[in-house]
């Protein structure tokens, strides 16, 4: 028996953007922070996990969504293709805020930001992994790449 399901609950960490498609199918993405379970020092405790949509209840869903909600999704994990590259990510079937991010000053971006997570766990996800690539336009590096490149950059 074949399956593949996944369900996910996270932060979003990169809000919902749409484009058209060459096909004329119009596609949403966004980007959610899930934290990695247990405490193990030295190893990646979040994974920045791509998500998409073609579903117009879908896309009505998640329109609202700002930085910092937790949400859940479920849907399957695909592998896209396109001249040069590949990703994961999952194309979401349903989604739902469960919480709304509290309000958030303008003044309290980039790197102010990473650096009021990084003070206080309590607030969420480990900055690098959940503010990675914010960028949507083109395609985006391999998993992996995103990280490594990042750290080099550092």
């Amino acid at each position: 028996m074949h399956r593949n399901e996944v369900v996910l609950a996270g932060r979003l960490s990169m809000e919902p953007a749409h484009r058209e498609l060459p096909s004329g199918a119009l596609l949403t993405q966004w980007r959610l922070a899930v934290r990695r379970p247990g405490g193990r020092p030295g190893f990646q405790r979040s994974d920045a996990i791509e998500c998409a949509t073609f579903d117009d209840e879908v896309r009505d869903s998640v329109s609202g969504w700002q930085l910092d909600d937790l949400v859940e999704v479920e849907g399957a994990l695909r592998r896209r293709w396109w001249r040069g590259g590949s990703r994961y990510e999952i194309e979401v079937r349903t989604a739902r805020r469960l919480q709304q991010a509290p309000p958030r000053s303008r003044s309290r971006t980039g790197r102010a930001r990473a650096e009021a997570e990084a003070r206080d766990p309590g607030t969420g996800i480990e900055p690098d992994a959940a503010d990675a690539g914010t960028g949507v336009s083109g395609p985006e590096p391999v998993d992996g790449e995103e990280v490594s490149q990042r750290r080099k950059s550092a």
